[in-house]
């Protein structure tokens, strides 16, 4: 039987020979047809032949991958419960597929916290400060250390909806006037009565984050560092891509403080990358994080695939 890891490795081969097939298939290839005769005629055809089964390729890689995914992370969340947090650019798509992969699990849906442009991209520091230091659960002390708008913000969310093993978490009453508060202030969308306290997190973003994309990569990094590390343990996840620039996955794995507080994988757009979140999910309530996926920074493709090639 083919072993996760050995799927693992030949999906990244797939994914290098395609990017090959694509590049000599191109118009940088087309441009210079018309002077070619011959042997290098006959090349071109073989490579876009190439193309064409690598493609074939991926897609039953792909294929694979969501056949097989119920019989990977099936139970792997069992009595585990999950909030999902989404920033402003985060696909639909992809939170859907998140959503769908933790019910195959087995944990229970705890709810979902969208936060807003307003919070993501700090125009209204002072005000979100002001909520904060207003709505801290009675018994509740957010840490000193954490100055910078995201982390007390994350630091906040955690408090209220957020729970590390044999500790109680937030009253009812305090989770529903606290997100009440940050609502409306314009920070965050959320429905009261739909989100409860969970056990773990996901914290879903896009790719591009804007003009202010290094900013706003910090400050989502920080805030979903400050909330994994209110829970049992919290995973950060992107498409394909978002581990590059001042990302929020770049962020992380660039500050080993930040690194050593959440998970992060970068492909969630793909089967692959759903099941990595699963099983990172499962591997953060042991006490263990990790960087998955295909970007820069990345440790392995998935959990347990062993090292990736050096970024």
């Amino acid at each position: 039987m083919i072993s996760l890891r050995q799927h693992a490795i030949s999906l990244v081969a797939v994914f290098l020979a395609l990017a090959l097939g694509l590049f000599l298939g191109s118009g940088f290839v087309g441009d210079r047809v018309n002077s070619l005769t011959g042997a290098s005629r006959d090349r071109i055809g073989d490579l876009e032949t190439e193309r064409d089964q690598l493609n074939e390729q991926l897609n039953a890689a792909n294929s694979f991958d969501a056949a097989i995914a119920p019989r990977l992370i099936t139970g792997a969340l069992r009595g585990q419960s999950v909030l999902v947090v989404t920033s402003p650019n985060a696909a639909e798509t992809d939170v859907d597929a998140v959503k769908e992969s933790l019910s195959t699990a087995g944990a229970r849906f705890a709810g979902q916290v969208a936060l807003t442009d307003d919070l993501v991209a700090d125009e209204n520091a002072e005000q979100l400060r002001t909520i904060v230091d207003q709505t801290i659960p009675a018994g509740t002390t957010l840490r000193a250390e954490l100055t910078d708008s995201g982390g007390r913000a994350g630091d906040l969310l955690g408090a209220l909806l957020l729970s590390p093993e044999g500790q109680a978490s937030a009253a009812p009453g305090d989770i529903r006037l606290g997100l009440e508060a940050l609502r409306e202030g314009g920070f965050v969308a959320a429905a009261d009565n739909a989100v409860s306290a969970a056990d773990l997190v996901v914290v879903v973003t896009g790719d591009s984050l804007g003009d202010d994309a290094g900013a706003r990569g910090q400050l989502m990094a920080r805030l979903a560092a400050a909330m994994a590390a209110r829970a049992q343990g919290g995973v950060l996840v992107g498409r394909s891509g978002s581990a590059s620039g001042g990302s929020p996955i770049a962020v992380v794995r660039s500050d080993p403080a930040l690194g050593n507080a959440v998970s992060t994988v970068d492909n969630v757009d793909q089967q692959t990358g759903l099941i990595t979140t699963v099983l990172t999910l499962a591997e953060e309530a042991e006490g263990q994080t990790g960087a998955y996926g295909t970007g820069a920074g990345a440790q392995a493709i998935t959990v347990g695939a062993g090292p990736g090639p050096a970024a």
